[in-house]
């Protein structure tokens, strides 16, 4: 397990001439991803503009699958794009080092999202599996033209947003936090802090549970070991982003405690103890869930080597 100690994050946060103290980096991660949230003020006042100050702006209700889906993008983008430009100017001007050494390399930067997209889908559908196996999912019969082939415009138009959503979250745990603890003291520190941080995150997310949290936690490992046996941000970004977007858009689920837009292709729905289903913050707060994470660390852990999983020969940064 050289690649935990030696990881290619690490390197590439050693290449700034300062790295960010503890002290420093818990709470400006946490104000990164506040402040960024009112990014989406903006298009809540066009929304409210167009429809006026009425439920539908909150809830992208009684909207056709396009039109929610549209909104629902514009409203991840506009949320968690900051986040980009936070840490970008943090790691370029106070760390002095360049913004592709967030993990943004340019070398299997494609086989690495597509290889993370498959396994988050693949991921979320065995957490599925698993809720389908114990009898406590049913499928209801909703709104005709909010699921199924007449939702899949506004499905694959949300798609947009979760990438800039995924992406978003991870810049800063993965991207940032991850490597410059694990750099300046040692790997399992900025393990262990990202993901605490990444389940203090979701603190207010309605719906929330002990359990919940739990999860959280468990997926900021999952997704900390995945980066740094990778050795890149593309891989876990894309793996993020399809977890939600398999999550909300294409089961029907609620993601992290949220009802989503953009309509779903099966409408699903959870019936059952709450420790198991996750009652209302979604399957993310139950034990099908806790299953899959934990097979997942497994896995990354004692997965056998692969060449562009632990990569020997620097790649190449982005122009």
């Amino acid at each position: 397990m050289d690649w935990f100690s030696n990881s290619r994050l690490f390197e590439l946060a050693r290449q700034g001439k300062r790295l960010t103290h503890i002290l420093a980096v818990m709470p400006l991660s946490l104000l990164f991803m506040f402040v960024a949230g009112f990014g989406v003020i903006p298009v809540y006042i066009l929304m409210a503009a167009i429809y006026g100050l009425s439920e539908v702006v909150l809830t992208l209700e009684g909207m056709p699958p396009l039109v929610s889906g549209v909104w629902m993008a514009l409203l991840l983008i506009s949320g968690f794009f900051l986040t980009y430009v936070f840490v970008g100017l943090w790691v370029r001007f106070f760390e002095k080092r360049p913004v592709w050494t967030l993990g943004y390399e340019l070398k299997n930067a494609l086989l690495q999202y597509g290889r993370g997209f498959l396994i988050g889908a693949g991921m979320f559908a065995g957490a599925v599996a698993i809720l389908a196996v114990l009898g406590t999912l049913s499928f209801e019969q909703g709104d005709p033209s909010n699921q199924g082939v007449a939702a899949l415009g506004g499905v694959l138009v949300v798609l947009l947003g979760w990438v800039v959503q995924g992406g978003g979250e991870e810049v800063v745990m993965r991207g940032w936090v991850l490597p410059v603890l694990g750099a300046r003291y040692r790997p399992w520190v900025g393990l262990l802090v990202s993901s605490i941080l990444f389940s203090v995150m979701h603190a207010l997310n309605p719906g929330l549970s002990v359990l919940a949290l739990v999860n959280l936690a468990l997926f900021g490992v999952f997704a900390g070991l995945y980066a740094m046996r990778e050795g890149s941000l593309w891989g876990i970004s894309a793996l993020h982003t399809v977890w939600n977007w398999v999550q909300g858009n294409v089961f029907g689920l609620a993601v992290s405690g949220t009802e989503t837009g953009g309509g779903m292709l099966f409408n699903l729905q959870a019936a059952g103890p709450d420790w198991v289903t996750g009652g209302a913050f979604g399957p993310e707060g139950g034990a099908a869930v806790t299953v899959v994470l934990t097979v997942g660390i497994l896995a990354v852990l004692f997965a056998p080597r692969l060449s562009t999983l632990e990569e020997e020969v620097p790649s190449q940064p982005l122009p």
